[in-house]
């Protein structure tokens, strides 16, 4: 314990001697937290849309008022040509064209039928897909208003109107930001452990500093574990932080208990930490470091369930988000915030962490190697 209170002294003093790291730590997140949910958003508004209108009816016109006052469109382009409005979608002033065909109104009425045509530009497939389900559900939503209007007495009672209700579990405003923001801080906790880590050992080797402790009798756990506390502790401060911020500016309180998240995020910070450690013991200089870490930081953001959901991912790449520490927390980050879930509820994936953790640790235990 004295060999490894001298070692953590000499790393709290470097740490703090350097600003960087220290901008890194403190800086950081806040600016991100403060930044990314507001940016990151699963809802598509804005979609502007051409309506080519062949009747000039009134039904049609309480189409078009019905779609434009939902608020997720904007009418960029009214007029009675499909080709203009095809120019529009060419030249990027229209995401979706609506055409209303003549006669849509008689055919409404007497043929208890009409067809519209919808032409949607899928050079962004998100928000092709999106924008053209929310105006197949508000075309339906009209549909079902007009029908209702038709009811005769007594020829449909009552009873044939049917209303759904619903209600939204865990979270009732359906707010983006309480289900984004937890895993936004699962990210930046990610980005600390393994970035500050990875590049800790190498810059060792590239001052030189790293030769005199390997002729010292210090042991290699020693050395490991004065590394890998001074940023574990960090890491628990970040989440403090990310933690207040949530609070103090998305109004996020966790509906569970904040010794669920930090029970499990410091079991998680040893595992990213160890995987930063092994990094930086296979990589020559910072630079190597920092690309390898950037490599694997991507692979754990687009297959760690933030953006894409790891149900609608094929089978090979579930089989990748097994083995992808940062699925795990950002899981559990949203089943404590948003349902409240206990340890006795995370046990599985505190059990996965668990050997993450004594698996990286022990492979950058194992693969430092003393020379001296």
């Amino acid at each position: 314990m004295r060999t490894l209170k001298f070692l953590l002294r000499k790393e709290f003093r470097q740490i703090f001697r350097d600003p960087s790291i220290l901008r890194l730590i403190l800086i950081m997140p806040v600016i991100q937290l403060l930044i990314l949910p507001w940016a990151a958003d699963y809802e598509i508004k804005n979609i502007k849309l051409a309506v080519v209108d062949l009747d000039h009816s009134e039904y049609s016109r309480q189409l078009i008022n019905k779609i434009t006052s939902s608020g997720y469109f904007i009418l960029t382009d009214y007029s009675s040509s499909y080709e203009q409005s095809l120019g529009k979608i060419e030249h990027d002033k229209a995401d979706l064209v609506l055409q209303i065909p003549g006669h849509f109104e008689k055919e409404l009425v007497k043929e208890d039928e009409a067809k519209l045509f919808i032409a949607v530009n899928a050079i962004n497939g998100v928000k092709a897909n999106l924008g053209a389900a929310y105006l197949r559900t508000i075309i339906q939503d009209y549909n079902s208003e007009i029908r209702t209007e038709w009811i005769q007495f007594p020829r449909f009672s009552a009873e044939t109107h049917i209303e759904v209700t619903y209600s939204n579990w865990f979270n009732p405003l359906m707010n983006y930001k309480y289900f984004m923001v937890p895993g936004i801080l699962v990210i930046l906790l990610t980005m600390v452990g393994t970035n500050l880590t990875a590049i800790n050992i190498v810059k060792e080797k590239e001052i030189g500093t790293i030769e005199q402790i390997n002729v010292t009798p210090i042991k290699k756990y020693h050395f490991i574990l004065g590394k890998l506390i001074p940023f574990w502790l960090f890491g628990l401060f970040v989440l403090t932080i990310g933690l207040s911020i949530a609070r103090l500016v998305y109004g996020i309180i966790p509906s569970g208990s904040f010794i669920t998240i930090y029970v499990f995020a410091a079991l998680y910070l040893l595992a990213v930490l160890g995987l930063g450690l092994l990094i930086s013991t296979y990589s020559a200089n910072q630079q190597q470091a920092m690309l390898l870490s950037f490599f694997l930081m991507m692979i754990f953001i687009l297959l760690g369930g933030l953006y894409t959901s790891i149900d609608s991912m094929p089978e090979w790449a579930k089989w990748i988000t097994r083995f992808n520490p940062v699925s795990y927390f950002i899981e559990v980050m949203r089943m404590v915030v948003l349902k409240g879930s206990t340890l006795s509820d995370i046990k599985y994936q505190l059990l996965v962490m668990g050997g993450f953790a004594v698996f990286f640790n022990g492979w950058a235990i194992i693969s430092y190697r003393k020379r001296g």
